[in-house]
C-alpha cells in the first residue's frame, strides 16, 4: 500500500492520507452513479465497501489509544495542523448530510454515508493527536452565561 505521509512543521507523522484521498475518489464515483439508471457494468464498477470502514477504525483506535481522555466538548483549536483538520472535519460533515438522502432513496451504496462519518471522526481524533503533538492547548467549550 501506498502512503502519502503528512508531516505538520515539527514532523509528526500522522496517517495515510493519500488512502484516504484515493477511497474519496471511490465515494465520488458511487454516488454520481446512480443505481436507478447506470448500466450495471457501471455499477459494479463503483460499488462501495466497507473494508475502508474497518481501516478508519483501525485508525482511529490506534490514535485514541494516545490521547488522553476526552471529558469535556472542545473547539476546534490547537494550532495550525489541528485547526486545519478540524476545517476538513467540518467539510466532512457537510457531505456527510448532503449524501443522506442520496443514500436514502437507494441511489448510493449505504457505506458511502458510513464511511463520511468515520471519516469525520477520524479527522477529529487526528487534529485532537496533531494538538497534543505539537503541544499546543485544546480550547475547552464553556455555555456563553
Amino acid at each position: 500500500m501506498v502512503e502519502l505521509i503528512f508531516f505538520c512543521p515539527i514532523s509528526v507523522q500522522y496517517s495515510p492520507f493519500h488512502r484516504i484521498q484515493c477511497i474519496l475518489q471511490d465515494v465520488g464515483s458511487n454516488i454520481a452513479t446512480p443505481r436507478s439508471s447506470a448500466r450495471e457494468s457501471h455499477i459494479k464498477r463503483t460499488q462501495f465497501t466497507a473494508p475502508s470502514i474497518a481501516d478508519l477504525e483501525t485508525w482511529i483506535d490506534k490514535f485514541t489509544e494516545e490521547l488522553p481522555p476526552l471529558t469535556n466538548f472542545i473547539l476546534p483549536s490547537g494550532g495550525k495542523s489541528s485547526t486545519a483538520l478540524h476545517l476538513a472535519r467540518a467539510v466532512c460533515r457537510r457531505a456527510e448530510r448532503s449524501v443522506a438522502p442520496v443514500v436514502r432513496s437507494g441511489e448510493a451504496d449505504p457505506d458511502v454515508a458510513k464511511f463520511l462519518n468515520r471519516l469525520s471522526d477520524y479527522l477529529f481524533t487526528v487534529a485532537r493527536y496533531a494538538a497534543m503533538k505539537e503541544g499546543n492547548e485544546e480550547k475547552i467549550y464553556r455555555r456563553p452565561e
